[in-house]
């Protein structure tokens, strides 16, 4: 929205700020107040961006030509629309009297508020005047039926855009916690039901204004997605050191801004309710001590507001509020930040009860957390929280930011609770698993000490730290071993007792591997995997224990004694039984891979000549799987008949990191690449060039990333092994 140079001075034109935003609009002002000749009954009325004097660098005009029914009004708007045009402006327009538009604002809530942002600009100040009047009072008139219908449409948007907070390419205006929002809680202030725009709010506001100044500057155009090509100079401009910096703090004010709005909903409906009633009837029952609720919200009783508060209040109100799933009130949290002194060192023990206690709330956690966040408690009860807070992770299978995961897996941690000896340790372990994050070096081996300092400074024994410690360093031992290794070799087996070291630990990491899949997103967790990780997990018991164990995977007596070949097809598995042989793994998934079908993981066995396949499969492309036909191809497989499509191999996905392969044991080949339809057959298409059989696959996809893992059988060259299997995977 660069003004034209008739404008006047354009030296704002590449500031970016709220008085460069100011400069604009009112360089805007002079330049559309030349365009309009002198008529009376007629005015220019600005709303949008130009209306709140918050024009950003290439955004539209939002322009009304008000009148009072004069004639000759089109011609009138023609010659003042065309020059907008002409100048190449972005422009959003309409002539209407005052009367139409109040019509309009009547049945369409967008309109009535936008209307509440009407600024004169030239013309007839009257009819501005009556404009903006009539519009507020109607929208406080009318607030009670015109809010329920705002937020339809937020929840409509949000439900399309996600959350800012959470994206790592977030449209700022629309994504909840955007620019959108604010407009609406800047509605609700208006209606006089909340105070919807407290100076946090406006703070963040004022902040994500700034990032689309930079990012229509850094981009050259109007744009309101934050595109990661764009994240690093947009930094840059802002004075920010990188282009995480800046996703991080456009999700904390993101946060701020979502969940003020929730709270304004909730101010909202009860003032409806209040309506509807005619009474201020006000219900309060008693939650827990120091803690009642009043009207569905979570506030402090009178007799805990006194001269010396307690310093747990605060741990025991989120507490209360988790476990009775309520919100805690806006007061309520501004008086705990103002007067709660700090927590001792160590903590008392009411303090870490009812912080293990908020942890092992399930679903009630997440919000009571994120309340407490809002206003800084969270980092006072944890000093290392305050580094984690907002932190992107940039692997595409990670929904959330770095706290919010924390706290998704401690609150998923809480449902497998009576699986383990220790609830309390498995709620805080998961809440602490990724703290190493951010810091150089591994997050679990950095994380360990610092998790065992948050143990101690909570007050547990130094026992119980130790545990927590031991588990957050080996956070990531089931689900990788338990997709990438033999889980019938003894020495892995083996290895991974003596690394969990006892039962605590190991049931522990157990739940908390669900937790954390859980947590991160869909495409961390599988039925499968969990299968897997349940088998590595009942064998190390037994090592624990001193108790024999099944084989890791014994598969059915049909597929281990039928007449070959054995085909079965299910909707989201195929289990294969065929005479042995070279490269049938490769022909196993040319034949998936030409159905369109994607590999989860593939468990194989070779006894007396007859190899056994059974593979978790999903449809790449959401088609409907012909279960028939596949069961057709299978069978051609096994007895040496399929070819494999021409075009089969040749699909690839870019990445801006090249595919590594990692030798964990001598005869234990580990492939790490870009995923893309047809990888798995083309790398063991590569291994059957070279004569090398496949004894077992482990096959894992997390979003862009495939982790592929074989067994192989017999001597071979490793270097040509090696060599084949990166070009393959390149």
């Amino acid at each position: 929205m660069f003004a034209p140079a008739s404008a006047g001075s354009t030296r704002s034109d590449n500031a970016i700020g709220a008085a460069a935003r100011q400069a604009r609009a009112a360089a805007f002002d002079i330049w559309l107040a030349g365009l309009l000749p002198a008529t009376a009954g007629v005015a220019l009325v600005a709303v949008g961006g130009l209306g709140r004097r918050e024009c950003s660098p290439h955004g539209d005009l939002d322009l009304i030509l008000l009148h009072s029914g004069v004639p000759g009004i089109d011609e009138l708007a023609a010659s003042l629309w065309y020059p907008i045009w002409d100048a190449k402006l972005g422009l959003d327009h309409s002539t209407r009297t005052v009367a139409e538009s109040l019509d309009a604002a009547h049945d369409d809530v967008k309109v009535a508020l936008g209307l509440l942002d009407a600024r004169h600009i030239a013309g007839d100040p009257v009819l501005t005047a009556q404009l903006a009047y009539s519009a507020s009072d109607m929208w406080r008139r009318t607030a009670s039926r015109q809010l329920p219908r705002l937020r339809e449409l937020c929840e409509e948007r949000h439900r399309a855009h996600g959350e800012l907070a959470y994206l790592l390419e977030g449209d700022l205006k629309e994504a909840s916690g955007g620019l959108r929002d604010v407009a609406v809680l800047r509605g609700i202030g208006i209606a006089g039901v909340a105070d919807a725009l407290p100076p946090a709010v406006r703070a963040a506001a004022s902040r994500l204004l700034d990032v689309r100044d930079a990012l229509h500057l850094s981009v050259g155009r109007r744009s309101d997605r934050m595109r990661a090509q764009d994240r690093d100079a947009v930094a840059e401009m802002l004075g920010l050191s990188d282009g995480d910096t800046l996703l991080r703090r456009i999700g904390l004010d993101a946060r701020t801004v979502a969940w003020t709005l929730t709270d304004s909903w909730r101010s909202v409906q009860r003032w409806r309710s209040t309506l509807r009633s005619g009474t201020l009837a006000t219900q309060r029952h008693p939650v827990a001590r120091d803690v009642i609720a009043v009207d569905g919200e979570i506030v402090l009783a009178r007799d805990a507001i006194g001269p010396k508060p307690d310093a747990t209040l605060s741990l025991r109100v989120a507490a209360a509020a988790a476990q009775a799933q309520m919100p805690i009130a806006r007061a309520t949290l501004e008086w705990l930040v103002r007067f709660e002194p700090p927590l001792p060192s160590p903590w008392p023990s009411a303090a870490r009860n009812a912080f293990l206690a908020l942890l092992g709330s399930g679903p009630g956690l997440v919000a009571a957390w994120e309340a407490c966040d809002r206003f800084g408690l969270t980092g006072r009860w944890l000093s290392q929280w305050t580094r984690v807070r907002g932190t992107p992770q940039h692997h595409p299978v990670h929904q959330y930011t770095l706290d919010r995961h924390l706290v998704q897996a401690a609150a998923n941690a809480a449902r497998w609770a009576r699986e383990v000896s220790r609830p309390d340790l498995l709620v805080l372990s998961a809440l602490v698993h990724d703290v190493g994050k951010g810091l150089p070096g591994d997050h679990s081996i950095v994380g360990a000490p610092i998790a065992y300092d948050i143990a101690t400074e909570i007050g547990l024994r130094p026992s119980d730290a130790r545990l927590v410690s031991n588990v957050v360093l080996h956070h990531l031992l089931l689900p990788d071993i338990a997709t990438r290794r033999d889980l019938d070799d003894p020495s892995v087996i083996a290895d991974v007792a003596a690394k969990v070291g006892d039962l605590p630990t190991l049931e522990i990491l157990h739940m908390l591997a669900r937790a954390d899949a859980m947590a991160t997103g869909p495409a961390a967790w599988s039925t499968w995997k969990g299968r897997l990780i349940d088998t590595l997990v009942a064998r190390v018991r037994g090592v624990l224990s001193g108790e024999p164990s099944a084989p890791a995977w014994e598969p059915a007596a049909v597929l281990a004694r039928g007449e070959l070949p054995v085909v079965q097809v299910a909707e989201d598995w195929v289990a294969l039984a065929a005479p042995d042989r070279t490269g049938l793994l490769a022909a196993v998934a040319g034949c998936l891979a030409s159905h369109r079908l994607e590999i989860a993981v593939v468990n194989s066995v070779s006894v007396d000549g007859r190899a056994i396949f059974e593979c978790a499969i999903s449809s790449r492309f959401g088609a409907t799987l012909d279960r028939d036909r596949l069961a057709a191809d299978l069978r051609r497989v096994a007895l040496g008949q399929f070819t494999a499509p021409p075009r089969l191999g040749i699909a690839r996905r870019t990445s801006a990191a090249p595919p590594r392969v990692i030798w964990p044991a001598s005869d234990l080949l580990e492939v790490r690449a870009a995923d893309a339809p047809g990888l798995l057959y083309r790398i063991t298409t590569a291994l059957a060039s070279l004569n090398i059989d496949v004894r077992a696959a482990r096959v894992s996809t997390l979003g862009a990333d495939a982790v592929d893992v074989f067994y192989l059988v017999g001597s071979f060259d490793r270097a040509a092994a090696e060599s084949a299997v990166l070009a393959a995977a390149a």
